[in-house]
């Protein structure tokens, strides 16, 4: 059963909640755009479910089984995430930045044999950097590096995948395109995909359902039910962003 549930969850820091008491779950096949403002939880939920940070309270369970269960290496066979650290590290060549994806499966010494080979190889060419294999990682341009960061996701072969900002630093050809895979992925390869992001415009075009972060509460819905919801009216309803519902645009007021 691939996909994750959030059951009773209340994540926070100090005396601050986030988000609390709050129940949902995502299913294979799917892309799920996570949206908030600034500073309500979006990265803190992602590094929650990546097991990188403990809940206050409630449970996360990932493919039916408790996360706080999973050993390290088990749940690095589970769980994938992408965060926006920019990987530049000269001499690195894009194939050995994938190649990093499959340590859960390798022994030790990190050999790999033919099958985590082969899974590197598949990942590059998903992602279309098959040509770049052996491109230094500080040449790359940021969408290109971004591919690659879901090149190694893919190589780590798990069924679920989280990316924190993927567009962040890139120009809008290369938002839509890296959202463009991210969709095929989750509907051609069945992954679960949840992504934190500001290109509500995009999610809406692009994804499958929307978990909208209005703190302390989560409301999760398909993108078309989201849209007539008027959730997202009013999360935007300030001086200065107007979101049309027609159009599913966001625009800045004078």
């Amino acid at each position: 059963m691939k996909r994750i549930e959030l059951c009773d969850l209340t994540i926070g820091y100090g005396r601050r909640i986030l988000l609390d008491c709050v129940s949902a779950a995502i299913d294979a096949g799917l892309l799920v755009a996570l949206l908030g403002r600034n500073g309500t939880g979006k990265s803190t939920l992602l590094r929650a479910v990546a097991g990188l940070e403990k809940p206050l309270a409630g449970e996360i369970r990932l493919c039916g089984r408790p996360l706080r269960e999973l050993p390290p290496q088990e749940l690095a066979q589970i769980v994938s995430f992408v965060t926006t650290e920019k990987i530049r590290i000269a001499n690195l060549t894009c194939r050995e930045a994938v190649a990093l994806g499959r340590a859960p499966y390798t022994d030790w010494l990190g050999r790999l044999d033919d099958a985590d080979c082969r899974a590197v190889e598949h990942a590059l060419a998903v992602v279309g950097m098959a040509a770049f294999a052996e491109k230094a990682m500080d040449r790359l341009s940021d969408g290109e590096a971004q591919r690659v960061m879901i090149a190694r996701a893919l190589a780590q072969d798990t069924p679920l995948i989280l990316l924190d900002e993927p567009t962040a630093f890139l120009d809008m050809p290369n938002r839509y395109e890296v959202c463009t895979l991210l969709r095929r992925l989750a509907h051609d390869e069945g992954k679960c995909i949840l992504f934190s992001t500001h290109e509500l415009d995009i999610a809406l075009a692009l994804c499958d359902a929307v978990a909208l972060i209005d703190s302390p509460q989560l409301h999760l819905l398909p993108v078309g039910k989201m849209v007539r919801s008027g959730l997202i009216e009013r999360l935007f309803d300030s001086e200065t962003v107007a979101f049309d519902a027609g159009t599913c645009k966001v625009t800045m007021r004078r």
